[in-house]
């Protein structure tokens, strides 16, 4: 979301999964990347929205320690950072528990 926000090109092109230099790569290094690249443009994260669309586990045990570590990663106040979750009503791979989908939306402010 902060990629496209700032108009740039998306994660798989920015970091290609047949890259052996971004294999078993944790996923905190590209929003820390996109993170960097927002602070260069003259950004700062207004706010975050994410949806992420999974049929188990249940993920409001979680959602706190997943704010807190988006937090960190983000240089982000936990009151400009929301997630929610919800299933997919066991319709597709998504229902089906064999894949998770994850939509966010992102304000950047000009600094």
């Amino acid at each position: 979301a902060i990629l496209g926000a700032l108009s740039l090109p998306d994660i798989g092109q920015l970091f290609p999964d047949n890259d052996p230099k971004w294999k078993g790569a944790s996923s905190d290094q590209f929003l820390r990347e996109a993170v960097r690249l927002m602070h260069k443009a003259g950004f700062q994260l207004g706010n975050v929205d994410a949806t992420i669309i999974l049929q188990r586990p249940k993920l409001s045990p979680h959602k706190p320690a997943i704010v807190d570590n988006l937090c960190k990663i983000l240089g982000a106040h936990p009151s400009v950072v929301n997630i929610k979750a919800k299933t997919h009503e066991k319709v597709d791979s998504l229902g089906e528990n064999r894949s998770i989908a994850c939509h966010a939306v992102a304000l950047l402010i000009h600094s």
